[in-house]
């Protein structure tokens, strides 16, 4: 990548320093406002419905962020041009940041000056992430574009039901779709590279299968069997399509010889991230058959897969990126536990209705404690100075 000093402050001298700070913190606090607004001991001034207004700042609020600040710093590294950042990267931040309260006061704003402000986040995002690659000629990373203007159509149509027909569906199933879509994709890229670098150094042996025909298969029928989902979630032939991409995907994860990688947690729990994505598939396809309630897949994918991945990603780049040395720390290790203890809470409560008060208070403060933990354990990194960024570019 072309190196050019950076004098302003370090906070905006990379995508991945503000957005994953900010969005840490925002899910770990959301969390906390949320679990007392769903026990009826506190009301929301926004215009959405309190589910919505959950699943909306999850979905469209937090994650966009965090996407945000993964492509504004890998993006660099695929095109060799320098990064977004300074005042044009302030502005998405300042944008991102007035999107959420936007929304959140929407009662006070209105719904149509939220729906405004809080859209064109990712529409100027697909935009800056597609001037740089078409400028860096890197054509086949261009889908990554249109997976980010779809998740702007859901965040559109996510407003739209919601003002028009008092809550949202569609705009729901399509932001998620789009979210395990990008962790396939993201995660097929990145998970067995860095799997294969620590292996060939640290523990030679058996290596991750190179992308083959096999992973294009899988995810052709993952993307074919979440269109049967959007489309209609319940029924035999979304339930098959489902079972198949869960397969499918669980057998690409064993290919990539994640059993290896147990000495080094800050490669183990990529591949624990990306196993909630096949389990999100086997639970929907449960769900589409009758067996167990929706929630069950959904939250897989949503508190595991999207959960896990995230702070998987952000501490590994976040580490990388600064030049330090790429291995999980105790409180590292700590927000992994927190998280994947989330996950499984927030699975069980829908599997088990009878306990789910217990289980999502223990899903909302172990979600927190790890995104929280994130921010405060990862803060100091990522507002100060780099001491060897130019010298040290780990590809994210």
């Amino acid at each position: 990548m072309s190196a050019r000093n950076y004098d302003g402050w370090p906070l905006f001298s990379y995508g991945f320093r503000p957005f994953f700070l900010l969005g840490s913190l925002y899910a770990g606090v959301a969390i906390l406002v949320w679990l007392p607004v769903f026990m009826g001991e506190l009301s929301l001034v926004s215009a959405f419905m309190p589910r919505d207004w959950h699943v909306h700042e999850m979905l469209y609020g937090f994650l966009p962020a965090v996407i945000t600040g993964f492509l504004f710093t890998a993006i660099p590294n695929w095109t060799g041009r320098l990064p977004l950042r300074g005042r044009p990267l302030m502005f998405l931040v300042a944008l991102w940041a007035l999107g959420r309260a936007c929304v959140t006061f929407s009662a006070y704003t209105g719904w149509l000056p939220a729906m405004l402000i809080d859209t064109c986040f990712l529409l100027l995002v697909a935009a800056a992430a597609a001037r740089e690659i078409i400028a860096g000629r890197k054509w086949n990373n261009l889908g990554i574009v249109l997976l980010i203007l779809v998740l702007f159509g859901g965040n559109l149509t996510f407003h739209l039901e919601a003002h028009f027909n008092g809550a949202a569906e569609f705009g729901i199933r399509l932001g998620i779709a789009v979210v395990v879509l990008l962790i396939s994709l993201i995660g097929g890229r990145i998970i067995p590279s860095f799997t294969r670098n620590w292996l060939v150094r640290e523990n030679p042996g058996r290596l991750p299968v190179p992308f083959t025909l096999f992973d294009k298969l899988s995810l052709a029928c993952g993307a074919i069997a979440i269109a049967f989902w959007i489309l209609r979630p319940v029924g035999t032939e979304t339930g098959l399509a489902l079972a198949v991409a869960g397969v499918l995907h669980l057998v690409r994860l064993g290919r990539w010889a994640g059993e290896r990688t147990v000495r080094e947690r800050l490669l183990l729990i990529l591949h624990v991230g990306y196993a909630f994505v096949p389990f999100g598939f086997l639970l929907n396809a449960c769900s589409a058959f009758g067996v167990v309630p929706a929630g069950a897949g959904i939250h897989a994918w949503m508190a595991g897969g999207a959960g896990v991945m995230t702070l998987a990603v952000m501490s590994r780049a976040a580490l990388g990126h600064t030049g330090q040395q790429l291995t999980a720390s105790i409180v590292t290790q700590g927000i992994y536990v927190a998280i994947v203890v989330a996950a499984m809470a927030r699975i069980c409560a829908v599997l088990a209705p009878v306990h789910s008060v217990p289980l999502l208070h223990v899903a909302a403060f172990a979600w927190a404690a790890a995104f929280l933990g994130f921010a405060l354990s990862y803060g100091p990194t990522l507002i100060g100075h780099d001491k060897r960024i130019a010298q040290r570019m780990v590809a994210a």
